[in-house]
């Protein structure tokens, strides 16, 4: 994410369509990297990410500097992927059992050595959707993302042992489910 400098971010909270352009520009594709991965798709990812900069236009007066602005937008970013993806969840609990099917019918037919990149993103997002958009946030804050454990508590505004635990049951998860197919080929 590019950095937005401090004149920008006050000329945008006092209401200047112009700086928040910036702004947009500046993280939309990282807010939609982030939603993407814990909402596990496409269509929804462009759904939070809008609601995302509605919330950041309407809160932005109230940013304080106190943290840095990638973690301000981060934490409004999955939190409503949390949200969404917990909404979603309710209704999609079947489908992790179809998912999880596919995956080990997939793999296990041999086509993991010849599976294309495309292929590979798609049993990532699967593997995702097993564990609990909680769970996904932190995967993929610190797997994908790269922020430390303390980065994570700071942004998801939670105890650093909770990320820990989290984390935690997430791989055990995925381990779990890595008897069943050979994660070497993803």
């Amino acid at each position: 994410m590019q950095d937005i400098s401090g004149d920008t971010l006050n000329r945008a909270a006092e209401g200047d369509l112009q700086p928040f352009e910036v702004i947009y520009k500046a993280t939309v594709n990282f807010v939609y990297n982030v939603v993407f991965r814990i909402v596990n798709n496409r269509e929804d990812a462009e759904e939070v990410t809008q609601e995302v900069f509605l919330i950041i236009y309407r809160k932005l007066s109230g940013f304080r500097f106190e943290s840095s602005f990638k973690t301000w937008v981060y934490r409004i970013a999955v939190n409503c992927a949390i949200n969404f993806a917990k909404k979603r969840a309710k209704t999609k609990n079947r489908m992790v059992e179809y998912d999880d099917q596919l995956i080990m019918e997939t793999v296990s037919s041999g086509a993991g050595k010849e599976m294309d990149e495309e292929h590979r993103d798609k049993i990532v997002e699967r593997l995702l959707s097993v564990i609990s958009p909680d769970q996904r946030a932190c995967v993929v804050l610190r797997n994908i993302e790269g922020l430390s454990y303390q980065e994570i508590a700071q942004t998801l505004k939670i105890n650093i042992n909770t990320v820990r635990s989290r984390l935690k049951r997430a791989r055990e998860k995925l381990l779990a489910l890595g008897k069943k197919v050979d994660y070497e080929h993803l």
